[in-house]
This record gives structure tokens, sequence and C-alpha cells, in this order.
């Protein structure tokens, strides 16, 4: 029995043994066991690097906000279609945009109300969610698979917010080797029974071999590429190096700022004037 096996079924002691609920959209809903273990979670302040280039709830006209609330609606559309709740976010090469597009992805998740979204930094070799965030790195995930931590210490609600961190944790010398082990697998496969989104950050297809593995646990999968910069061949070789045909859809990053900003300001200033003259 894995560890989260361990925490959920002493939550569950603690909370009369009631079984868990599931709605008939196969959605996972927690009960009161598990949300016996989501009040363990210490909550932090939101206070994300001033560079990180977050997308702010307070601007929801901005044409990056708008972008990632378009990604948010098809995928909570597939979601609909089926059973997909853990989803591994990577690139073929590094600097492409994985982890601006996953937090970004994860933090429009979290804007909706009662939509618990989990960002885990499973990239053990460069991570930099805690950075974004301005978080301890540790403990996180690799002090859990290592038996250093419980999970609920690895995990971090943000105040004010439905989102939740899992730092990567402690450096480690083999992150491949961790990521095989069965606790690995099962930690993935359970975290989904208390949040409706699980959001992997991994290491680049062609540099390394986690993503890869890390798609054969989760429900699906996103590629980052950047306009200008990755190649076919390169997103033909990511691809193919997936053992599971679970590929969600490809985002294009590093559009020109003049031509997306420019269409949603057309487009609100034309929405503001019609509004401003029916009010007159």
């Amino acid at each position: 029995m894995s560890r989260v096996h361990d925490a959920l079924r002493k939550a569950e002691q603690a909370t009369d043994g009631r079984p868990r609920v599931r709605k008939s959209d196969s959605r996972p809903q927690p009960s009161l066991s598990l949300q016996a273990l989501l009040e363990e979670i210490e909550e932090v302040p939101y206070n994300p690097s001033p560079d990180s280039y977050l997308i702010d709830p307070n601007r929801p006209h901005d044409a990056h906000s708008e972008e990632f609330r378009t990604l948010r609606t098809r995928l909570n559309h597939m979601q609909k279609l089926q059973p997909i709740h853990s989803v591994v976010v990577s690139s073929p090469s590094p600097a492409e945009g994985k982890s601006f597009t996953v937090v970004n992805l994860a933090l429009s998740e979290s804007h909706l109300e009662g939509n618990l979204t989990l960002l885990a930094d499973f990239d053990f070799r460069r991570p930099v969610l805690h950075n974004i965030f301005q978080l301890d790195r540790s403990p996180g995930i690799t002090d859990y698979l290592r038996g250093k931590a419980p999970l609920a210490a690895v995990i971090k609600k943000l105040a004010g917010t439905n989102l939740y961190l899992m730092p990567a944790g402690e450096s480690v010398t083999n992150p491949l080797e961790l990521l095989n082990l069965p606790q690995a697998k099962a930690l993935i496969e359970d975290l989904p029974n208390v949040f409706n989104w699980v959001l992997l950050d991994s290491p680049p297809l062609l540099f390394a071999a986690d993503a890869s593995l890390l798609a054969t646990i989760c429900d699906g999968t996103i590629i980052v590429v950047r306009i200008g910069v990755t190649t076919i061949d390169s997103v033909t070789r990511a691809i193919q190096s997936l053992c599971e045909n679970n590929v969600l859809g490809v985002v294009a990053n590093g559009a020109r700022a003049g031509e997306l900003y420019s269409k949603y300001t057309y487009y609100y200033s034309s929405y503001y004037y019609k509004d401003s003259n029916e009010q007159e």
C-alpha cells in the first residue's frame, strides 16, 4: 500500500470511515476523508515573483489571459467527454515555454469556483516553480518519494486561490530512477481523487526520458512549442518519444505581441464603445 493510501486511510479513520463520493460525470469529489487531508495542508501567501509573467485575474481582458482561458475551456470540454484529470506539460527542448504555460494554465483553472487544481513540479533536474511562487524548494515531491516527508507536508495551498503547489523537493542524482518507484505511480494516480486537475511540469522530451515516463501514468500530455524556434523535426521526434498516444494538443508559444494584442485591443475597444452607446 502506498503512502498516499496510508494518508487517506488515516484521514478516513478520523472521519468515521465514510466512503468517497463521486458524481456521475466522473469528476472525483472530495469526501470527508479527503477533506480532512486537505485541512492538514499549510496555506502560504500568494506572492509570485515580479518577473514571472503570470496572468492577473484583475485584468481579464489582457490578451494572454484570454489565450489561457481558451486553453482552459478546451481542456474542460475534453474532461466532460473522457476522464482526464492528470496532464503532463512538456516541450521538445528547453526554453520553449513549458513552465510558463503550465503555471498560467493552472492559475486559469484555479480561477473557476470550486475547481481545486494542483500544480506539481516533476522537473527534478531544473525545477522553477518554487522560484516563481517564492517558496522553499523542500520539502517537496522528491522528499515524499524517498520517505522523508508526509504527503500533507509537501503540498502548499496558495492563499485566496483554489491552487495548490507541490515543489520539486531536494535535488537528487537519479531523478528517472525515482520516478520509476511504485510510489511515484501511486502518487500521480491518487492525486486526482482530491484535485480536479493535476498539472505536471516535466523536463523537455528530447533531453530526458522523465516526461515520457510520466506520460504513461497521466491521462494526457500537452506539448509546448515556440514559434520561430521549435522545428517540425523536433515536434515529430518529441511525439515519437512518448510511449502513450495521449497527446491532447500542442500549445504555440512566442507569438509576436503586436499581432496578438492588436486583435484583443480591437475587439474590446469595439465592445466598450458599443456598450457605452447603449447606456446613453
